[in-house]
């Protein structure tokens, strides 16, 4: 009765893990065309490259970032190349208007020295 027993529960055993196995293996087919087909996607995408070129990146820094995370997230967005020169830029402007606004309060400032010169001569004409 005991052997009978174990041997009828070895078989539902083995019974259920068939049936497990089989569902666990239709799901893991299912779900493995799904990734198959989000990594083409990924790929046809070129957002595989791009992560591998971050990655790289990342790998050859001389002196890896405190934050990793940040690393990729800045490449991603644009990269550090185009970053400095967006800085750059940026500073550019930013002097360029600090210079026109001081050719600005120049030129306002000899306009009315100019009126100064002219007003005298101006009088001086008309009393001739």
């Amino acid at each position: 009765s005991v052997v009978s027993t174990q041997s009828t529960g070895q078989t539902f055993q083995h019974y259920f893990k068939r049936i497990n196995l089989s569902a666990m293996s239709a799901t893991y087919k299912t779900s493995e065309s799904k990734r198959e087909e989000f990594r083409k996607y990924l790929e046809k995408e070129g957002v595989l490259d791009n992560l591998t070129k971050i990655l790289v990146c990342l790998y050859e820094e001389p002196e890896k970032p405190i934050n990793a995370l940040d690393f990729v997230k800045h490449h991603l967005s644009g990269g550090a190349v185009e970053s400095s020169d967006v800085e750059t830029l940026r500073l550019e402007l930013q002097e360029l208007r600090t210079k026109h606004e001081s050719v600005v309060a120049e030129n306002e400032a000899l306009k009315e020295k100019l009126k100064e010169y002219e007003a005298p001569t101006e009088e001086k004409e008309a009393e001739s």
